[in-house]
């Protein structure tokens, strides 16, 4: 019996086993053909790609797993397709990018990570117990803390590494702390136990509030938001682009499937859900979106204003990245399936645009040598394609009609206002918004208002360049116009996540 159970969890386990393979073999391959690192990238991107096939055929299936420490459901399904995608991206990224390709002797080592990375935010989109909750977050954590600091021969690229392993080693710690609180107070560890338990009756409400608070030191770290940001600009600055690129798309949406689970899996009134049309209330009236939504305001903010006085792109795209997090921290504060709705749509566009701006940065700090914001002046005219894609990809990010971001930002507004007493932070959202205008429109003014300087040479793409930019654009101008497959495939995510 145990036996015949083993068995059908390793069937539902197959995507996670194929990244396993895939690290073992990325090693084996680096160690075989030394003097040809790129092989060891052609091995990882296969083996990432037949993940992704693995898990689209598990697409309908709603199951749990080795006793209740993971999920298989569509929820998670979606999430692992983020993540793969993002990491596929990341590999072509990696083919073109200087900083990578001139640490030959490191390559295998770095593929090999971005493996382990991927098989990382694969467990924690599915984890429904908090003991793999930071299992998965450490396997993401230790790898990306390498990965950051992978270009060695740059003293940034180390203090980047450095300052990132200090806060994600603080915030694990305070986490763990969280966690025994709670499960002192409940003596579970799976979700669902949680859920029981705390649906019996709160047994110290001080002692609970600590304990979300310190947890919530872990997911802010992970995902970005204010107070937890501290490392974000310094890390995305000093990281390779391919890894800043990463982090902010997947590694960003492995930190929130986790967070949505946790809080809709532990804290939802199950008797109040299913008896409402879509919205949830916590159990016991504790009413954890309120602090959230503190976070959720401070985090767009801080974002937004920050990233005004920022000439340095890739330390302004860190910055923007700070601001999404808190748009989207909206979706989860109305406690509603329209939110998370909202929350997945978001992502489904915020992949293409962000990973787009980031490969332009990448492509221009190839040619030019810098990340300055001055060096895009004329880019518009030395190169039309290029500077009408970040044009898409700026005018996406401000949530501006016609394109993806604008389509992310209505369904989040859209669910706000479904409850009146959320309107006020729909308002603080749209004024967010404006003023990321202002920094998104500087880049365009350098672009299209500012000549090329006299020595400036014309711009040349190479066609896999052009290949890969086109991916990101068309995606990005596409969903602007139509949308409804990206709806309905995080509706039916969504509306089959279980509670396990």
């Amino acid at each position: 019996m145990i036996i015949q159970q083993t068995l059908q969890n390793l069937m539902l386990f197959i995507p996670e086993t194929i990244l396993t393979a895939t690290f073992c073999l990325a090693v084996i391959t680096g160690l075989i053909f030394r003097q040809k690192q790129k092989i060891v990238g052609y091995v990882v991107f296969a083996g990432i790609l037949s993940a992704l096939a693995a898990v689209l055929f598990q697409w309908g299936v709603s199951e749990s797993i080795f006793s209740g420490m993971i999920a298989v459901d569509p929820f998670a399904v979606f999430f692992k397709c983020l993540a793969a995608v993002s990491m596929l991206f990341i590999l072509l990224f990696s083919h073109y990018s200087s900083e990578v390709q001139k640490n030959a002797r490191r390559m295998g080592e770095y593929y090999a990570l971005l493996s382990a990375m991927t098989l990382g935010m694969f467990l924690m989109a599915g984890a429904t117990n908090v003991l793999m909750m930071v299992l998965a977050m450490e396997l993401v954590s230790l790898s990306s803390y390498v990965l950051a600091g992978c270009t060695k021969e740059a003293l940034d690229s180390s203090e980047a590494s450095l300052k990132y392993i200090i806060f994600g080693a603080v915030a694990s710690g305070i986490m763990l702390y969280g966690i025994s609180i709670l499960f002192g107070l409940t003596g579970a560890v799976g979700f669902s136990g949680i859920n029981h338990a705390l649906s019996m009756g709160v047994p110290n409400y001080y002692a609970l509030l600590l304990a979300v608070i310190f947890i919530f030191v872990g997911f802010g770290f992970k995902i970005s938001a204010v107070p937890f940001h501290f490392w974000t600009p310094d890390v995305y600055e000093g990281a390779p682009i391919t890894i800043t690129a990463l982090l902010s798309v997947a590694s960003k949406a492995a930190g929130f499937a986790m967070m949505m689970r946790f809080l809709k899996t532990v804290f939802i009134d199950t008797a109040a859900f299913q008896a409402s049309a879509g919205t949830w209330t916590s159990l016991g009236g504790f009413e954890w979106n309120k602090m959230l939504a503190v976070i959720c305001v401070l985090t767009m903010t801080l974002g937004n204003f920050v990233a005004v006085w920022q000439d340095n792109l890739k330390r302004l795209l860190a910055y923007s990245s700070i601001a999404h997090a808190g748009y989207m921290l909206m979706g989860i504060v109305v406690m509603s399936d329209k939110g998370f709705l909202a929350v997945l749509v978001y992502f489904g566009v915020y992949l293409f645009m962000n990973l787009g701006a980031f490969f332009v940065v990448m492509l221009v700090a190839n040619k030019t040598g810098s990340e300055d914001i001055s060096a895009y002046k004329g880019l518009g005219y030395r190169s039309p394609f290029l500077g009408f894609a970040m044009a898409v990809f700026m005018i996406s990010l401000t949530g501006i009609p016609l394109t993806g971001g604008f389509i992310g930002k209505f369904y989040l507004f859209a669910a706000l206002l479904v409850d009146s007493k959320w309107i006020w932070l729909a308002v603080v959202g749209v004024l967010n918004s404006v003023v990321s205008l202002y920094y998104y429109a500087r880049v365009l003014r350098y672009m299209y208002l500012r000549g090329p300087e006299a020595q400036s040479a014309p711009f040349t793409m190479l066609k896999g360049e052009i290949a890969v930019t086109l991916l990101l654009l068309i995606p990005t101008l596409l969903l602007g116009l139509y949308f409804t497959p990206l709806v309905n495939f995080a509706g039916s995510s969504l509306g089959m996540m279980g509670i396990h």
